[in-house]
């Protein structure tokens, strides 16, 4: 019973008693009180009074309900089951009636007969009364009974739902790994997917590379001219727009058409010869030697792929006497970009040309965007300067490297701190126009001056090279050992020598040796490095002797002390 069921007999109760659980024990004990006040009273009424008063028949009254709430109160106010409570009710209302039947019938109608059914039916009444109290609990389960029988049932249920939730438990378990390994193999689709795209992006790009050269090589400033000479031979050359003769036939031609098919191939020819770069005219082949194109030649070296001891993936160019032709400049992480490198390599050591810097020179390329640059690089590799941005034309990018190179005293440098909070410097003309900067940033300001220093000292007399795709460097490291590199256009070194080389002849060997044997050599995996294999190198391959031999130790950077202070701003 809650606080809320307040009144004034419930408060009496608790004050008096103590809390009661149900709403029936406080009506019970009342009732109880009641009866018991109403007999006492019907008793002391009854004492004075006279046979067929109105005294004598209220007091029978008082006592005749005053004995039934007697009886029913005990019995309302125990805890029996519901239907015990409500059959004392009806005892109680049967008891009522025969006192209400009294009333009616004392005293005129008060006959032997009359009252012996009167005090049947309270007989009656007090009857059921007594037996919702006695009997009716006898017969009918009780409460404590039926609650353990609940509780018994509930137990079943609650053990059932734990086994429920057992099985779900290893259900769910199962669920959950399928739902991990799940999330593993998306994450692995994910980074395949994510690969696919990369790799496509890279095709996407060559191939609009690819594009870009071939609409550069369908045109053309120059034109060929075919004529009769004065002693009628047919001759033609090949004259640039601005007038200088080119490239001309060298020697006359009988009929017209021979002069064309000389002509046709030259044409057909010179895209994509290679160069062959010697020191002076007594090395030149006689006209009627033949050779092997790069493309044409079989190649007596392999490719190795292999996993270094620092878990990197290295490729290497072997020749079929074992000896080290080239290696790649650094580890991979990725297996995949590791052969990558080696096919770039594949695809640019034929054409790619020789590039000397004494000690610097400029370097016009074209970057992945197609716009033409600039950029003054030292023999060591470093990059002193370069253009900051990017030219539609060729000849755009050339003039800005003459400004320099003519007029740079009259040219003004400029150190600045960026938003990172390193020193750059940038070199304008008196117009304000920037044409070239640093490239890169230094970490005080005396960095940057020593830039500035070096760019105004190399750059008057640096020579102006044209970088393709890629070319070879050969450069003396400070071992006194010369060495070769293939430089990709953007500055990435695809290969070196991987050994030193007692004559700069040697190193050159070398580099034609990789340009014959590289295009179309085959692969070969390997598991690991091969300490012996790397570190041998008496011969390129080509019958180019190193009698120094490859364990030395010469920086394979190729920086001499000398260089590291002149050239060490890249």
């Amino acid at each position: 019973m809650s606080d809320s069921d307040d009144g004034t007999l419930p408060r009496w109760y608790r004050r008096g008693i103590g809390r009661p659980e149900t709403t029936d024990e406080v009506r019970g004990y009342w009732l109880f009180a009641l009866g018991a006040v109403l007999g006492v009273l019907g008793l002391v009424l009854f004492l004075p009074s006279r046979v067929a008063s109105p005294l004598r028949e209220w007091a029978i009254v008082f006592a005749g309900v005053g004995l039934a709430l007697v009886l029913a109160g005990p019995i309302i106010r125990l805890p029996l089951r519901e239907r015990a409570t409500r059959l004392t009710y009806v005892g109680l209302a049967v008891c009522f009636v025969a006192v209400v039947w009294f009333l009616i019938a004392f005293p005129d109608g008060w006959t032997r007969s009359r009252w012996v059914w009167i005090i049947g039916l309270y007989a009656l009444g007090a009857i059921v009364i007594a037996a919702a109290g006695v009997f009716v609990p006898l017969v009918t389960p009780s409460a404590t009974a039926a609650a353990e029988s609940e509780r018994e049932a509930l137990r079943e249920e609650v053990d059932d739902l734990r086994t429920a939730l057992e099985d779900a438990g290893v259900e769910e378990a199962e669920a959950a790994e399928t739902i991990e390994r799940l999330r593993e193999r998306e994450a692995d689709l994910s980074a395949t997917v994510e690969q696919l795209r990369e790799d496509v992006a890279g095709v996407e790009a060559d191939e609009a590379d690819l594009a870009a050269r071939l609409r550069s090589l369908r045109s053309s400033s120059a034109q060929f001219e075919l004529y009769e000479d004065q002693g009628g031979e047919y001759r033609w050359r090949l004259r640039h727009r601005n007038g200088n003769v080119i490239a001309s036939s060298g020697e006359g031609y009988t009929a017209r058409h021979n002069a064309q098919k000389g002509m046709q191939s030259v044409r057909r020819n010179a895209l994509g010869a290679t160069v062959l770069f010697l020191e002076d005219e007594s090395e030149l082949p006689e006209a009627d030697e033949e050779f092997d194109p790069v493309e044409e030649a079989e190649s007596q070296a392999e490719f190795e792929l292999y996993e270094d001891r620092g878990g990197e993936y290295r490729w290497r160019l072997r020749h079929e006497n074992g000896n080290l032709i080239a290696e790649s400049s650094e580890g991979y992480t990725r297996r995949r970009d590791a052969k990558r490198a080696m096919d770039r390599v594949r695809e640019y050591v034929g054409g790619a040309d020789y590039l000397r810097f004494d000690p610097t020179a400029f370097e016009t390329y074209r970057d992945a965007a197609g716009a033409w640059r600039w950029r003054l690089v030292h023999r060591n590799g470093n990059v002193l300067a370069d253009s900051g941005e990017g030219y539609t034309r060729r000849r755009d990018a050339k003039r800005a490297i003459d400004r320099i190179r003519e007029g740079i005293d009259d040219l003004s440098f400029e150190r600045y701190e960026d938003a990172a909070g390193e020193y750059r410097w940038r070199l304008k003309s008196a117009n304000g126009q920037i044409l070239g900067d640093s490239g890169q940033g230094y970490a005080d300001a005396r960095g940057a001056d020593e830039a500035v220093d070096r760019v105004r000292e190399y750059a008057p007399e640096a020579r102006v090279l044209d970088v393709g795709e890629a070319a070879f460097e050969i450069y003396e490291d400070r071992g006194g050992e010369y060495r070769w590199r293939l430089r990709h256009r953007n500055g990435n070194i695809l290969a070196d020598s991987g050994q030193g080389y007692a004559e700069r002849r040697n190193a050159r060997e070398g580099v034609e040796s990789v340009k014959r044997n590289a295009p179309n050599a085959e692969l070969e995996s390997a598991d690991e490095a091969d300490d012996a294999g790397d570190g041998e190198g008496s011969d390129d391959g080509n019958g180019a002797e190193n009698a120094e031999g490859a364990g030395t130790d010469a920086d394979a950077t190729g920086e001499t002390e000398e260089e590291r202070e002149d050239g060490s701003g890249g």
